[in-house]
Order: structure tokens, then C-alpha cells, then sequence
């Protein structure tokens, strides 16, 4: 387990603070650990994942926060061109073609984006 992925009930952000439709991602350190990670928000819905190509294992936002295709209807590897779909990681394009984004449990609890357990 990394120790710098946040424990279950950390709060990331208000909803309001994504776009719709949009993503935001989260960098957390405890010593030379990093964890990144990701939410993408289509209207009331949140997802999260692993901010972590399973083709390269490079981060995916070839800039801040820019995870998603033009169209904002796929998640876009920065590094390749492989495209995921928002509502569970999976490939439908690229390298890693039938592969998933890796989850990171989330939960909208009043308005906020909150870690989960899982």
C-alpha cells in the first residue's frame, strides 16, 4: 500500500470546484512517497482513479487538470493518445487497449468530494 494515498474521509474539494464536465487532480506526499490521483465530475457524478497509465505508468494530464479529450466525453493519456472511458477506466483506444485505469474510491457526500474506503 502507498503510504501517501490519503487515508478513507479526506476531503479533496468542493464539487462546484470541477468543471461539468470536468476533472481535477490531487498530488499527496508523506516522505519520498507521491500518490496521484484524479476526479472526473459529469453532472452529480464523481469518478477517481489512479492518476497512472497501465500502458507506461506515467501520469495521464500532459498538463494541470487537462485529463480529459476536447470533446470531454473520454479520459485522454497525455503521454500516448489512449482513451478511457469516464465511468470505468476502460481503454477503448491506444496501447493499452482493454486494460482499466486503476479506481480510487471516492464519494460526493454534501457537495463535497470525499476519499471512500476501498
Amino acid at each position: 500500500m502507498n503510504p501517501a494515498r490519503p487515508a478513507a474521509g479526506v476531503r479533496l474539494c468542493a464539487l462546484d470546484e470541477i468543471e461539468d464536465p470536468g476533472a481535477r487532480g490531487f498530488t499527496f506526499q508523506v516522505e519520498k512517497s507521491w500518490f496521484l490521483g484524479f476526479v472526473v465530475r459529469l453532472g452529480e457524478e464523481v469518478f477517481g482513479y489512479v492518476d497512472q497509465c497501465p500502458h507506461n505508468g506515467f501520469p495521464l494530464a500532459a498538463s494541470p487538470d487537462k485529463f480529459l479529450t476536447r470533446e470531454k466525453d473520454l479520459i485522454l493519456c497525455g503521454a500516448h493518445g489512449a482513451l478511457f472511458k469516464i465511468g470505468d477506466g476502460a481503454c477503448v483506444a491506444g496501447p493499452c487497449y482493454g486494460q482499466r485505469l486503476q479506481p480510487w474510491p471516492i464519494v460526493l457526500q454534501g457537495g463535497a468530494v470525499l476519499t471512500a474506503e476501498g
